[in-house]
């Protein structure tokens, strides 16, 4: 980056200006015919192994790779990535470990449609945001179940088409919010089905994590992608790591749906201010116009009057926060740190409470799983978890933890926001379920046996 170009970052910019630009005013219409199918507790044949085509060896799928490598029941036959060598680093990891060489897609940007055309069960998905529903909707086309990193659409338009295509193949289309699987997470979910808290009234989610060099560093996003969104787009472009489990929590999709949201952002000074100071003021970086303000709030309704709030900001600079808050009737829980409070000493939070609630409420996935789980990594332990437990659903025929109702609702916050942000308006939230939320199960306190 010390010799950085002004005509490679300019034609950077440009090369994904029109993928990005048009996501602002995508449609929102709260409903459109469906094909007649649901996906709602969708279930598929168990499967002895699961043989898993990866597609993006990156930050994520390189850490993929290695939890796959260590799950049993697992066959990893196919690696797929733009750049080879990255591909070659992980095949020989995967040899190492006892296993098969995988087959190698190599060829390009459309070479992952090869993959999903060979023998395989998973799709798994871990490339920049804008491939993530083009590559799943072709994956289910081709017979196979997805698992997409976050956010798994960028428009709402593409929501919908998730939700089409799996409905339509009756394929898993599941997003690997990988949130959902903390030990925090999972314990303040068991005490929400308990009625610990109470009825649910109101939660807060957010994604606040200093990403400012990250985002400047060519080793980092690759082709410097996720620079690409805070130039074309202002909304709460990441919103499902904290809205994941506060929307597990409330029952969304399962009981409650969303109604409508309004969203506002903050004016953008950071990652300006961070370019001129790294860089010089005449840079062509510090001069760059970005859209996405600092810190983007926003406030959705559910159709039984709960409210939730969701943040988005990283470029300023302040700890890494999800809030993960939750509140009732009888009490509150919030996160970073995790604190407690519940009736009849809910003024002050309460440590020695919180001590007794890790002891009788922890989750039965942590207490079966969590000491692998750590050893293993991932975010201290949730991602092996959520792979574990992908890997133990199709294997078994279970419905998954998060379908594809789930990947459209949780995603979705990104291209409303923006709407709503340009239009300083409220906005209608489809119902991506088509009225199933009404009858759909809420997610029960699952175990691995």
């Amino acid at each position: 980056m010390s010799e950085f170009d002004r005509r490679d970052f300019i034609k950077t910019v440009i090369g994904t200006g029109a993928a990005l630009g048009a996501v602002s005013m995508t449609s929102c219409a709260s409903l459109r015919p469906g094909t007649g199918r649901s996906a709602a507790a969708l279930t598929a044949p168990p499967l002895e192994r699961v043989r898993v085509g990866l597609i993006g060896i990156g930050m994520r799928g390189n850490g993929a790779v290695n939890r796959l490598s260590k799950i049993e029941g697992v066959d990893l036959v196919a690696l797929c990535d733009i750049r080879e060598g990255k591909v070659k680093a992980a095949s020989e990891r995967i040899e190492k470990a006892g296993k098969p060489k995988p087959e190698w897609f190599v060829a390009g940007d459309e070479d992952y449609k090869r993959l999903c055309d060979i023998d395989l069960d998973l799709v798994y998905i871990c490339t920049p945001w804008r491939w993530h529903t083009p590559m799943a909707v072709y994956a289910m086309k081709a017979g196979k179940h997805t698992a997409i990193e976050v956010p798994a659409a960028v428009t709402v338009d593409e929501c919908w088409e998730l939700v089409d295509t799996s409905e339509e193949t009756q394929k898993h289309c599941m997003m690997l919010e990988n949130c959902c699987y903390g030990a925090n997470e999972l314990m303040v979910l068991n005490m929400c089905r308990q009625g610990i808290f109470g009825e649910l009234t109101h939660g807060e989610a957010a994604y606040i994590h200093d990403l400012r060099g990250l985002k400047f560093n060519e080793n980092g996003y690759q082709g410097m992608w996720r620079l690409d969104h805070s130039i074309k787009r202002d909304g709460n472009v990441y919103p499902t790591h904290g809205l994941g489990p506060v929307c597990q929590y409330m029952n969304v999709n399962r009981g409650d749906r969303f109604d409508y949201l309004m969203s506002m952002s903050s004016a953008q000074r950071g990652i300006s201010a961070y370019a001129a100071k790294k860089y010089g003021a005449d840079d062509p970086r510090a001069k760059q116009g970005y859209a996405l303000g600092d810190m983007n709030t926003t406030i959705i309704r559910t159709m039984k009057g709960c409210t939730v709030m969701v943040q988005h900001d990283t470029t300023s600079p302040r700890p890494y926060s999800r809030l993960n808050l939750i509140s009732g009737t009888l009490g509150t829980f919030a996160d970073y740190p995790a604190r407690i409070a519940l009736e009849p000493k809910a003024h002050h939070w309460d440590d020695k409470l919180l001590a007794e609630c890790r002891e009788k409420y922890a989750h039965p996935l942590w207490k079966q799983v969590g000491e692998l789980a750590k050893r293993v990594g991932g975010h201290g332990g949730m991602d092996y978890i959520m792979d574990y437990r992908l890997i133990y659903c199709l294997r078994k025929g279970l419905p998954l933890d998060q379908d594809v109702y789930d990947a459209a609702v949780w995603s979705a916050v990104g291209g409303l926001s923006e709407i709503s942000v340009a239009k300083r308006k409220a906005v209608d939230f489809p119902d991506f379920t088509r009225g199933q939320w009404k009858t759909m199960e809420p997610l029960g306190i699952v175990e691995v046996v």
